[in-house]
């Protein structure tokens, strides 16, 4: 299918805004890709530290007969469900590795932190910060350069993201990275947010909220809610940076082992050695990245990957920002109904056509690009297929064919809506992005009167003590990343659904974040520039009326504009300022803060 006029339009002008550093990018991959293999190229002080650790055997090959060394870079712990399968992992691969001839090890580990577990706490605001420094270990994991190829054991929300910057950082490696899978279904997301709504109303106490958490959250594998975790499976699909078709599969399964070792086999055959040399860096181009991003609106993502994939794009020289991301949802279909922008979980979306009919959707109605390369031999058209497992080994991949659950995943022909779910806003207090795929439409459009807080914990207050019980925009400022780290505000969705479910118009305008499974409240977020580096929301005052507009597309202040222009900026509070950054390990992160570029720039602390 020719690819429609939005999809070139879009990709070419990313393209040519970022030829020169593209260009310079793919200069260093090249030379680097040049060199001579690590063993060969170190001195023997070098390689015999690399590998004083290996069996006997593997050293033998990897020095002598130069065979392919692939270096593991893990999100294990064993602390956080999503994490677990990879415990097992590196034995399965250094075994598969030699059979097919080859070594692998260990390069080394990267954190994992679970946004569920910090939500609403101080650890929070090392969050989006995270990302980062799992890039960094993830260039400290490669740096010892004896690697012919690369894995990527990671999956959650800050994970992946961090794991593709520092995988692009060494671009000449080809590299495939490795899922574990979501956990079965518990107490499905629609009941979960229920019981929290009750909570948030004290119509139910501790106990029966903790029952019911422990009910959707319990066992391994990642949440089943359709959040920035499970968009990260999405997007490494769309990109063909998996082995095609492994996102959704349960852990524990037999087919998951299997699809492991297919990971291995996948990496070996882009290899340097083996012909097909593939690089990450070659891969990951313009034409991938507005892959992924169609992908992101066609599936009601999460909106975390507005900042994210900014900053995956500036790792491979590539610039892109939030109108790119509109003018294609204003042409993508949206073709999911996952929660939160429906009832069914990811095991649902897997069993009704999962990733791969949503891929062949996109390619046969020519909103994605074909023409691109991927960890495959077969191309993208592969991201369409189901993996099976016969007998013990044998894997074999099938078409798709129609979707199982018009409910849950529809064809392009006939979509749940016709754009996507993600929209720009723009206006007199900045540029912020809204996500409507799952806000009711007489809900697009806000306008009411402001409520400022300095933080989410005053919001709350309020609406314990019945301040909020009307027609509001809730206005939560000094959340941004040079502020306190950008987290996400997810807590306050309950006590928000509680306004609007009371009948009242309510809208949430901030600088920070929400979860990637926001919901039904319209939320005006990534405000930017945000309030701590000059933005306008600083120039808010209690009861200025706001207007939210999914639909125009603006986010604006109602003030007289002689009135606005001179108005001058709040300052963050003294108490506030002083509490920022101290505990929980924030010290150390000083200066991420003092350094990280605005939130449609990625949020980036290392450029």
């Amino acid at each position: 299918m020719k690819p429609q006029p939005i999809l070139t339009a879009v990709t070419d002008r990313i393209r040519q805004r970022s030829a020169s550093s593209r260009q310079a990018y793919l200069h260093d991959l090249d030379a680097a890709a040049a060199r001579e293999r690590g063993a060969d190229r170190m001195g023997c002080s070098n390689v015999a530290h690399a590998f004083a650790g290996l069996p006997a055997n593997d050293k033998f090959k990897v020095v002598v007969q130069r065979a392919p060394n692939i270096g593991i870079v893990t999100s294990y712990n064993d602390m956080l469900s999503a994490h677990t399968p990879f415990a097992t992992y590196p034995d399965l691969i250094k075994d598969e590795a030699r059979k097919l001839g080859a070594t692998a090890q260990v390069a080394g580990g990267v954190p994992a932190m679970c946004d569920g577990v910090t939500q609403g706490t101080e650890g929070m605001e090392l969050s989006l910060f995270s990302r980062d420094v799992i890039a960094m270990a993830t260039a400290v994991s490669l740096s010892h350069d004896v690697f012919d190829a690369a894995l990527m054991l990671g999956i959650c929300d800050k994970i992946v993201p961090g794991l593709l910057i520092g995988a692009l950082h060494f671009g000449h490696l080809p590299t495939v990275f490795v899922p574990g899978g979501p956990m079965t279904s518990g107490l499905s997301n629609s009941a979960k947010a229920k019981v929290r709504e009750q909570a948030a109303q004290g119509l139910v106490g501790r106990e029966a909220l903790l029952a019911a958490e422990s009910q959707a959250y319990h066992s391994p594998g990642t949440c089943t809610f359709y959040g920035t975790a499970n968009s990260n499976q999405m997007l490494m699909e769309a990109m063909g940076l998996h082995v095609p078709g492994t996102a959704f599969v349960n852990p524990g399964q037999a087919l998951r082992a299997e699809l492991t070792r297919e990971a291995v086999r996948t990496v070996l055959g882009i290899a340097k050695a083996n012909g097909r040399f593939t690089p990450i860096g070659r891969l990951v181009d313009e034409r991938a990245i507005v892959n992924a991003m169609v992908a992101l609106l066609a599936t009601g993502g999460s909106t975390n990957h507005l900042i994210h994939w900014v900053a995956v794009a500036r790792a491979a020289g590539i610039t892109i920002d939030w109108n790119d991301f509109s003018d294609l949802s204003a042409a993508v279909p949206s073709l999911t109904r996952i929660y939160p922008n429906g009832t069914a979980d990811v095991n649902q979306f897997q069993a009704a056509g999962g990733p791969g009919f949503v891929i062949r959707e996109l390619l046969d109605a020519g909103l994605m690009h074909e023409d691109v390369l991927t960890v495959r031999a077969g191309g993208i058209r592969e991201y369409t297929r189901v993996p099976s497992l016969h007998g013990d080994s044998v894997m074999a991949w099938a078409d798709i064919g129609p979707s199982r659950d018009t409910e849950v995943v529809r064809p392009a022909t006939n979509p749940f809506s016709a754009s996507g779910g993600l929209r720009l806003l723009t206006g007199n207090l900045g540029r912020g992005v809204i996500k409507v795929s799952s806000v009711p439409p007489d809900r697009h459009v806000v306008q009411a009167p402001a409520r400022i807080f300095d933080s989410q914990d005053q919001l709350l207050q309020a609406f314990d003590a019945g301040e909020l019980d009307r027609d509001v925009v809730c206005v939560v400022r000094w959340q941004g990343p040079q502020a306190n780290g950008m987290p996400e505000l997810h807590k306050l969705t309950p006590a928000l659904s509680v306004l609007q479910s009371k009948g009242f118009h309510v809208a949430l305008v901030t600088d920070g974040r929400m979860s990637g499974a926001s919901g039904k409240v319209p939320a005006a977020i990534h405000v930017s520039p945000e309030a701590a580096a000059g933005g306008a929301l600083a120039k808010l005052r209690d009861g200025d009326v706001v207007r939210v507009d999914a639909d125009a597309g603006t986010l604006e202040a109602l003030v007289p504009p002689a009135q606005w222009v001179v108005r001058e900026h709040a300052v963050m509070p003294d108490s506030l300022r002083a509490a920022n950054g101290v505990g929980m390990g924030r010290e150390l992160f000083a200066a991420f803060r003092r350094n990280a570029t605005l939130a449609e720039e990625g949020a980036c602390t290392w450029l």
